[in-house]
């Protein structure tokens, strides 16, 4: 696995810091009061259930790694219903009721923390099924009864998704310039006037629009090359903020969908345009990961009735 992903970006995930659409998913209308329904496992008075992924149900259940720990440092384990498997965990209401939740989305601390347990746990789903259904960040139920009423509900969109995405996995790429200011243009052997002054200001301009120009055309190679080993692509626009972990002007900011068989081409490729790329072009990998940004939210998780 290559340095670390960016974690999510509530629908679905892009390279860098976690970005949320600031959406709480639960499971339909709230519920004044808690009701337990013979056949669910009960959640604890002041606790939610927090579910991370849907994979199929393949058959025993999945012991989760005892090192793979949820967004509240809870254990996660399954919930198996119709033909589905659910990658749950117990978290404090105080902190993910709708109210309490929105309340923290200002946090950003708090956010992060949660945004990689999440991830850590996805993680974990992709290891341990053939494919996994990222959900959104905060999805959660107040037991088990309305965990399996969304996974009755969305039967039809989840098992379409896992057909559409089994046996293929998520790759990022970034591509970034750090290239030299260009060369100026001669001094004027005397006192510049001010159409010397125009002159120059003007050559540095398309000099400077020139570079750009080639960067662009190099970074669209590069997508092209790496489009033609994919199944699926989806741009997300580049991350030029003050903030960005990265030097140099973001020029591609890609996820592809790649077939588990085409992954070693896949990152050889990636390696040799890398090694051929001219100085201060940067490439960055990431992945390979669950398919967040080939997942389709809205009807993968349904309200439950």
């Amino acid at each position: 696995m290559t340095e670390g992903k960016p974690v999510l970006e509530g629908e679905l995930v892009a390279e860098g810091e976690p970005v949320l659409e600031g959406q709480l998913v639960t499971e339909g209308k709230p519920v004044p009061e808690r009701e337990v329904v013979a056949g669910g496992r009960p959640v604890a008075e002041g606790e939610l259930l927090y579910a991370y992924a849907v994979a199929r149900d393949t058959g025993p259940a999945r012991d989760v790694p005892e090192t793979v720990t949820g967004v509240a440092g809870e254990p996660v384990r399954e919930v198996c219903h119709e033909g589905f498997a659910a990658l749950v965990g117990r978290v404090p209401a105080a902190e993910f009721e709708e109210g309490a939740l929105r309340e923290r989305l200002e946090d950003l601390a708090w956010l992060e923390r949660v945004a990689r347990g999440h991830q850590r746990v996805v993680d974990a789903a992709v290891s341990l099924f053939p494919c996994a259904l990222p959900l959104r960040l905060a999805t959660v139920y107040h037991d088990e009864n309305g965990l399996r009423r969304m996974l009755t509900a969305g039967r039809e969109a989840f098992g379409t998704a896992l057909d559409r995405l089994e046996g293929r996995v998520e790759w990022g790429v970034t591509v970034y310039a750090t290239s030299a200011p260009a060369e100026a243009p001669p001094q004027p052997s005397g006192p510049p006037s001010g159409r010397d002054y125009l002159r120059r200001r003007g050559a540095e301009r398309r000099a400077a629009e020139a570079g750009a120009r080639q960067e662009a055309r190099q970074a669209e190679a590069v997508h092209e090359t790496l489009a033609a080993l994919a199944e699926a692509v989806r741009l997300y626009p580049p991350q030029n903020s003050p903030l960005a972990a990265h030097p140099g002007r973001n020029l591609l900011n890609a996820a592809y969908l790649v077939p588990r068989d085409r992954a070693e081409e896949f990152t050889r490729t990636v390696s040799q345009l890398t090694d051929r790329a001219p100085d201060g072009f940067r490439i960055r990998l990431t992945g390979p990961w669950a398919p967040y940004s080939f997942v389709t939210h809205d009807p993968c998780v349904p309200e439950a009735p």
